[in-house]
């Protein structure tokens, strides 16, 4: 988590992980969370987010499905398994379309999914969905 961060919520800024293997799509949603005042830290595989995880359970999770050591439906399921796991708003963030795809992530425990790309419009609305703004 960056450094200077304190708490949850609104005032405190909610910390946002961003978990993707794309170092373009990290630099654009993180441009976008931190317009809606979010607190964000990124992970280019979900193995690092999920040591990231274990030091501080983020409010929010943007994941991206395919990456390499760990995928996002690892890394969701092994989130979703640990303690406070429960806790973060997940948002698969993928290119993946067909309706198995998002039907496993939903069942794995994701709150919500992006397809990308995406923008700050989308990105909000679907924050808004799952109760984070």
């Amino acid at each position: 988590r960056p450094s200077g961060s304190y708490g949850r919520g609104i005032d405190p800024m909610a910390y946002c992980l961003i978990v993707d293997d794309s170092s373009v799509v990290r630099a654009v949603a993180r441009r976008i969370l931190e317009e809606l005042k979010f607190d964000v830290d990124e992970a280019e595989n979900g193995q690092i987010a999920l040591d990231r995880c274990g030091a501080d359970m983020p409010d929010l999770v943007l994941l991206d499905w395919k990456m390499p050591v760990l995928d996002g439906l690892g890394f969701l399921k092994e989130l979703r398994a640990r303690p406070n796991g429960e806790t973060p708003k997940v948002l698969f963030c993928t290119a993946e379309s067909d309706l198995p795809s998002i039907q496993a992530a939903i069942d794995a425990g994701a709150d919500e999914y992006i397809m990308k790309p995406f923008e700050q419009e989308i990105v909000q609305s679907k924050l808004t969905e799952v109760g984070i703004i």
